[in-house]
C-alpha cells in the first residue's frame, strides 16, 4: 500500500492521501472536466443583476403601514414579474423584520451575523490547519466570501445564506440543537433555504442519528405549516389574470451560476473566465476535507446549484447567495487534495516477485 504524504497545510491527511493510481486518474479527469465545464460556461454565460431595489420598495412600503402581501403584489406587477406560483412571494419575515427596526439597527445585526459566521468557522477550521500560513489563507477566504454590500440588506437569501453557514459551522457530533435552530430560522426567512435541512436530515438518517433526525424532521414539518398559510395569505391578493404572467421554463445555465456566485464574492473582480475555474477548484477542496462537515457542506452548494438549474430563472439567480458565505473557502484545502492525487496519479512503483528455489 502506498505510504501517505505528509500533509503541507492540513494538520491530518486529505481524503485522497491512500487513493488508488486508478482512483486517482478517474477523480483528476473528472476535476479537469468540472474546471473545462466552469470555463465554458462562463464563456456564454448571461446574468442579471439582483434587483435589490425591488426589496427595498417592497420594505419601506411596509414600514408606511402597507399589507406585506398586497405591496409585494403591487411592486411584482410593477417590475413585471410572475405572481405564481405563490413562492414568487418571499416569505414576509425579512421583511416585517426589517420595517419594524430603523435601518442603522438591522445594518448593524447583518455585520454581527456576518461576523459570527466568520468567527465560527475560522474557529471550526483552525485546528485542521498545521501552518500559520494555511490560517492566514483561511482568514483570507472567509473575508473573500463574505464581501458585504449594503444595497442587499433587503435580500432575504443574503441573511439564510449566513444563517445555513453558520449552522454548519456550529453543529458537531454530540450538538446539533443550534445547528437545527439557525437552520429553521433560515428556511423560515427564505423557503429556498428548505433545501439545507433536507440535506441534513439524510445525513442524520445516513448515520442512523435519531435525535439529529427528529430535529430536522421537526423543522421540515414547521416549514411546511409556514409555507401552507403563505400560499393562501398569497392566494387573497391574486388577481384572475395574475398568474398569465408566469412562464417559466427552467433549465438555468451552469453559466449564470458561475457569475451569480462570482458577483457576491472577492471573485466579482476578475473575469467570469478566472473566477469560474476558481469555484470549481472551491468545490473540489471541499472533497479534499476528510470531516463529515466538509461532505454536508458540499452537499448543500451541489445540491443548491441543481435546484436553481432546474427550477431558477433569470431573476432567481441570486439563490447562489444561500452557499456562497463557504464556497471559496474550500480552496484552502485544495494544495493538499491536488498534491495526494498527482501522487498517486503518477505512482509507477512495480512490485516484483522473487522466486527462491531451495
Amino acid at each position: 500500500m502506498r505510504r501517505a504524504l505528509i500533509p503541507v497545510w492540513l494538520a491530518a491527511p486529505s481524503r485522497f492521501a491512500s487513493i488508488s493510481k486508478a482512483g486517482a486518474c478517474g477523480v483528476v479527469a473528472a476535476l479537469a472536466l468540472l474546471l473545462a465545464v466552469a470555463v465554458t460556461a462562463a464563456i456564454a454565460a448571461s446574468f442579471n443583476p439582483v434587483d435589490t431595489a425591488f426589496y427595498a420598495t417592497i420594505v419601506e412600503g411596509v414600514r408606511h403601514g402597507g399589507n406585506y402581501y398586497a405591496v409585494t403584489a403591487d411592486a411584482l406587477r410593477a417590475g413585471n414579474y410572475p405572481l405564481a406560483p405563490f413562492t414568487a412571494f418571499e416569505l414576509p419575515t425579512l421583511a416585517v423584520i426589517e420595517a419594524a427596526l430603523p435601518h442603522v439597527t438591522v445594518m448593524a445585526m447583518l455585520y454581527l451575523l456576518t461576523a459570527a459566521v466568520a468567527v465560527a468557522w475560522y474557529g471550526r477550521l483552525q485546528p485542521a490547519l498545521k501552518t500559520r500560513a494555511a490560517q492566514v489563507a483561511v482568514a483570507l477566504l472567509l473575508f473573500a466570501s463574505l464581501v458585504l454590500r449594503p444595497s442587499f440588506v433587503a435580500v432575504p437569501e443574503l441573511w439564510a445564506g449566513l444563517m445555513v453557514a453558520l449552522s454548519l459551522a456550529v453543529r458537531r457530533r454530540d450538538r446539533h440543537l443550534e445547528a437545527t435552530a439557525l437552520g429553521l430560522a433560515a428556511a423560515v426567512i427564505c423557503e429556498t433555504a428548505a433545501l439545507y435541512p433536507i440535506v441534513m436530515l439524510a445525513f442524520a438518517l445516513a448515520e442512523h442519528r435519531r435525535r439529529e433526525a427528529l430535529g430536522w424532521a421537526a423543522v421540515l414539518i414547521v416549514v411546511a405549516v409556514v409555507l401552507a398559510v403563505h400560499a393562501h395569505a398569497v392566494a387573497q391578493v391574486l388577481r384572475p389574470l395574475d398568474d398569465l404572467l408566469f412562464d417559466w421554463a427552467g433549465g438555468l445555465g451552469i453559466g449564470t451560476v458561475l457569475s451569480a456566485a462570482a458577483s457576491v464574492t472577492a471573485l466579482v473582480a476578475l473575469p467570469l473566465w478566472l473566477a469560474a475555474p476558481i469555484i470549481g477548484l472551491a468545490l473540489f477542496g471541499w472533497a479534499t476535507w476528510r470531516d463529515p462537515i466538509a461532505t454536508r457542506v458540499l452537499a448543500t452548494i451541489v445540491l443548491t446549484v441543481v435546484l436553481i438549474v432546474v427550477f431558477g430563472r433569470e431573476d432567481t439567480s441570486h439563490w447562489a447567495l444561500l452557499v456562497t458565505p463557504v464556497l471559496l473557502t474550500g480552496l484552502v484545502f485544495v494544495p493538499d487534495g491536488l498534491r495526494d492525487l498527482v501522487q498517486a496519479a503518477l505512482d509507477s512503483r512495480r512490485i516484483t516477485v522473487t522466486r527462491i528455489i531451495r
